[in-house]
């Protein structure tokens, strides 16, 4: 009888190997939840939520931000459903952080529907006695995170102090992400490239603005236009999607930016601009006037057949939302329009620099 070369041996008791593993994980999880309630479970959710962190994130330090515990009682939590269950359920590498082994992904992925059904128990229960409270997972877009979560958070924790407010900041990518694999209840961006299966509910239109530093031979000007803005250099704030709507208004008008920079955050484009390395587009005026570094800036409305931004509520078309979530959606509707996204510029003062009295 033929046996086959030895390293095509190895690689089909690897490849067994991993899927007996990963068998093993959907079994002995399953197992555990199923047997008799006079023997106690081998594992707690809270351990099943350390393990989803770190599958996600693949550091226990950034899983243990996430979750707002210590390190170590994340480390613990792993080392204990490892050696419960007699598996290796990540392969540590030196300063690479932690990668899921086969088992692991089973355990993560049968992890996630644990937590999933236990937080259906928590959202009956809210829905039976009228409650708000629980966990509250909510993505925001980078771009305006800065202006909109933190007050909208505090006001919101104010009205409904029994709820447990995550939030999440990302890019466009990431929160269709986050919401497909139900790592976010609920997602404040803007409506750019909606895929299919999710919705879109507005609240509110935010014309884009020209970005300049104060001696800006346009900064002067009660508005402009791509074609006044297009001779000169431009720092793109250059995020997915986010990017792509800024380069547009100039591809409708047949034009092409002078890009001279880009970065991914919105803090230093500000500082860039005010230091006259070039301007710059956006959609949310702050009501600061200065940038981070204390240099003086100015705001100026762009005029012509532009596409705004539309800022909104994004979640996923089939979702049957928790009382928890319905409550923010609401409170979200009423708070963002009296915010008033396109703030006023303020006569404020620099903050004041090191060195001066």
């Amino acid at each position: 009888m033929n046996r086959p070369p030895a390293p095509t041996r190895e690689r089909a008791v690897h490849s067994l190997t991993e899927r007996t593993l990963s068998a093993r994980a959907n079994l002995f999880l399953n197992w555990g939840l199923n047997r008799g309630t006079d023997m106690a479970l081998r594992f707690t959710l809270r351990q099943l939520e350390y393990l989803v962190a770190v599958g996600e994130f693949g550091s226990v330090t950034e899983a243990a931000e996430r979750v707002n515990v210590s390190a170590p009682s994340v480390s613990a939590a792993i080392s204990q459903l490892e050696k419960e269950f007699g598996i290796n359920l990540f392969v540590r590498r030196h300063a690479h952080g932690l990668s899921l082994t086969q088992a692991g992904h089973g355990f993560v992925a049968q992890a996630r529907q644990i937590l999933s059904e236990a937080a259906k128990l928590n959202a009956l229960s809210n829905e039976l006695t009228g409650q708000v409270r629980g966990p509250l997972h909510v993505a925001c877009l980078v771009t305006f995170a800065q202006a909109v979560i933190p007050p909208l958070r505090r006001a919101f924790s104010d009205t409904y102090p029994d709820v447990d407010f995550f939030q999440y900041e990302r890019d466009q990518a990431r929160i269709l992400e986050g919401l497909r694999m139900a790592r976010f209840d609920i997602a404040l961006s803007y409506d750019l490239d909606i895929p299919a299966d999710m919705t879109f509910h507005e609240l509110a239109v935010l014309p884009p603005y020209a970005v300049l530093d104060e001696d800006h031979p346009l900064a002067g000007r009660r508005e402009v236009t791509v074609e006044d803005l297009a001779p000169h250099p431009m720092i793109l704030l250059d995020l997915p999607h986010s990017s792509a709507y800024f380069l547009s208004l100039f591809r409708d008008a047949g034009l092409t930016p002078h890009v001279a920079e880009r970065t991914r955050d919105m803090s230093v484009m500000r500082a860039m601009v005010a230091n006259r390395f070039g301007y710059s587009i956006a959609n949310i005026r702050p009501v600061s006037t200065y940038a981070p570094d204390g240099s003086r800036l100015a705001f100026v409305p762009l005029t012509g057949n532009l596409r705004p931004m539309r800022m909104g509520i994004l979640s996923m078309a089939d979702a049957n939302p928790a009382l928890t979530v319905r409550r923010f959606i609401d409170f979200c509707g009423e708070t963002i329009r009296g915010m008033g996204m396109d703030l006023p510029v303020s006569a404020d003062t620099p903050p004041a620099k090191k060195g001066s009295s």
